[in-house]
């Protein structure tokens, strides 16, 4: 095979998966959803299916939204709080491939713990408070520092990350993301809190059976098992 052929061929396999993993161009300037009656919010599969409302039916109060003037419900355990704001919550960034986030921390302490956003690359605003924030990349590499307030942080996309409150006051963080649906992996409820066998976290993290169970207990256990190897 010449060579020429060769690399068309990786062009053809390769360039459709790389599109599949973006979030499509829009083709008209925007598209707020008809829920046709149904209301919202709606699940962000059944967005496409939906037809856009007409432009003329539209006013500036479809392109605005109040979600995140107050901070959401706070976890007692980490001091922290998350709205987040997609398509479903507010329909006019349906086809504009992005949506947007508030993250408030309690003050000395509070926390985001590490987590992941499969589809998107964040950018973090500090509004206010003192933030250590930081990301870790695929080859080990901790990239961290404190933000004062005014100041942006970027974690690439898949890069697991965090904040932490580092100063005497409450803190709130504004983050946009490069995707409508960028999707939240948490690391301590997915490993302790997913259902992974106990012989593989024992193994796994040098854990005795008692500190499993306390980690366990505390992410919260799941009511379903899918594995096919139960204990």
């Amino acid at each position: 095979m010449a060579v020429h052929h060769l690399l068309l061929l990786l062009l053809a396999v390769l360039l459709p998966a790389a599109a599949v993993t973006a979030d499509p161009d829009a083709v008209q300037d925007y598209c707020v959803p008809d829920a046709g009656g149904r209301g919202h919010p709606v699940e962000l599969p059944l967005l496409p299916s939906y037809p856009c409302r007409s432009p003329a039916n539209l006013t500036a109060s479809d392109f605005a939204s109040a979600a995140v003037r107050a901070a959401g419900n706070f976890s007692a355990d980490t001091g922290f709080a998350g709205v987040s704001v997609t398509p479903a919550q507010f329909p006019a960034l349906h086809t504009l491939g992005m949506s947007f986030a508030r993250a408030d921390l309690s003050a000395a302490g509070g926390v985001n713990p590490p987590h992941y956003h499969p589809r998107a690359t964040e950018t973090a605003l500090v509004l206010s408070g003192r933030v250590y924030a930081g990301f870790v990349d695929s080859g080990g590499r901790l990239f961290a520092k404190v933000l004062e307030k005014g100041e942006v942080m970027v974690f690439p996309k898949a890069m697991v990350h965090f904040q932490l409150n580092v100063g005497d006051e409450p803190a709130t963080v504004y983050g946009t993301f490069n995707s409508e649906n960028p999707g939240i992996v948490r690391i301590p409820a997915t490993v302790f809190g997913s259902g992974i066998k106990d012989g593989v976290l024992e193994r796994a993290f040098g854990l005795s059976p008692e500190e499993l169970r306390r980690l366990e207990k505390r992410f919260g256990p799941p009511k379903t098992k899918l594995s096919e190897m139960e204990d």
